[in-house]
């Protein structure tokens, strides 16, 4: 891999920056909602102890991001880069989540459009798992043009297995 899957990525009103120890409690009060992980498959990452395993998780990733609001420095969620595969030259973007004031206001498809710009330059394929139930995400990639690809069993970092949909996007169909 001759590519950083943990660059500064920015636009104008956002950024995404690597993730680091001491991002536990900002990124944690966004994710101690309950309401932020109702559709997906791991319904409890609201609980602290679970989230403290999300987050190692992330960090040992070293694709993760905190996603920051540029104007008010305020952190909205997380995303990373995950599971590149040099074969199928592609990688995952997944684990993003954002609590409930973020939503509905066109943040996502714009942090997902810095993502994909960026890692495109890289690979050919980009892949999404996408928890069977998560009718809000999965919606949310067709937008953007993810294609379910697959139905796959998935074990999450430290947590049990749940069936996720997998959506991909090819570099072709980008725009």
């Amino acid at each position: 891999m001759n590519f950083s899957i943990q660059p500064i990525l920015e636009n104008q009103e956002y950024q995404l920056i690597p993730l680091q120890q001491g991002d536990f409690e900002s990124l944690y009060e966004v994710a101690s909602d309950p309401k932020v992980w109702e559709q997906h498959p791991n319904k409890d990452r609201y609980q602290r102890e679970v989230f403290e395993n999300f987050f190692k998780g992330a960090m040992e990733s070293q694709g993760a991001f905190k996603i920051i609001e540029k104007s008010s420095g305020a952190v909205l969620g997380s995303t990373r880069f995950y599971n590149f595969g040099e074969e199928k030259n592609g990688i995952f973007v997944g684990y993003t989540f954002y609590g409930t004031k973020s939503w509905g206001k066109g943040i996502n498809p714009q942090i997902k459009k810095l993502m994909l710009d960026y890692i495109f330059q890289f690979v050919d394929k980009v892949y999404f798992h996408i928890g069977k139930d998560n009718l809000r995400s999965q919606i949310a990639l067709e937008r953007l043009g993810g294609e379910n690809i697959a139905e796959e069993k998935v074990a999450y970092y430290g947590e049990p297995t749940r069936t996720n949909f997998v959506y991909e996007i090819k570099k072709e169909n980008w725009s």
